[in-house]
């Protein structure tokens, strides 16, 4: 039998990764949407920058030339344009930037219930792309009250990286954030 505390700690896990779930499903929904990534989120390095990007919306428009800081799509406050770093669910710094170790169960689950799709991508790189089930999916957490924000500001980043690889947000996110990046490895960013 299961402890009360051991089933609050499972429900909180189950919920934790459904969070980030539908954050990364409405992300690659978002990114796949648009000619300028080629209909695809081409490779894990771009997923991990993009999802920087949308969990801390101040710092968005400090990376991507394309984005203003008064984008409405990031729903953004004074606070967190004060206080850019300080988010309710931070990333570690990691050999290649920003990263979240969730990523790959989020990806398997995502895949295993027919959401996502792997396809080929640049270089060998593995790429992902919203099936027409996880697009409906997307499309009906971004009309719900609870993922506005979060679809919105996917749009905002999906839009205004177009063109860019993986590697080249990642370059921009260490030149542009250096005092967030300059820390050892496995700290988190806040």
């Amino acid at each position: 039998m299961v402890s009360d505390d051991r089933f609050e700690e499972i429900q909180w896990m189950i919920d934790d990764l459904a969070y980030h779930q539908t954050r990364v499903l409405l992300l690659i929904a978002a990114v796949s949407a648009k000619t300028d990534h080629a209909r695809k989120l081409d490779g894990l390095t771009k997923l991990a920058k993009l999802d920087f990007l949308v969990r801390y919306p101040a710092l968005a428009p400090e990376v991507l030339d394309a984005l203003d800081s008064d984008d409405a799509r990031l729903h953004t406050s004074d606070e967190d344009r004060a206080e850019p770093s300080v988010v309710e669910d931070p990333m570690v710094r990691y050999k290649y930037g920003p990263w979240d170790d969730r990523y790959y169960p989020v990806i398997g689950a995502l895949v295993s219930r027919g959401l996502v799709r792997y396809t080929r991508g640049r270089r060998g790189n593995v790429a992902l792309v919203a099936t027409p089930g996880g697009k409906e999916l997307a499309a009906d957490m971004a009309s719900s009250e609870l993922w506005t924000e979060i679809a919105d500001r996917c749009d905002a980043i999906a839009e205004a990286s177009g063109g860019l690889t993986g590697n080249a947000l990642k370059d921009l996110i260490y030149s542009r954030l250096p005092s967030l990046m300059d820390r050892p490895r496995r700290v988190a960013i806040k």
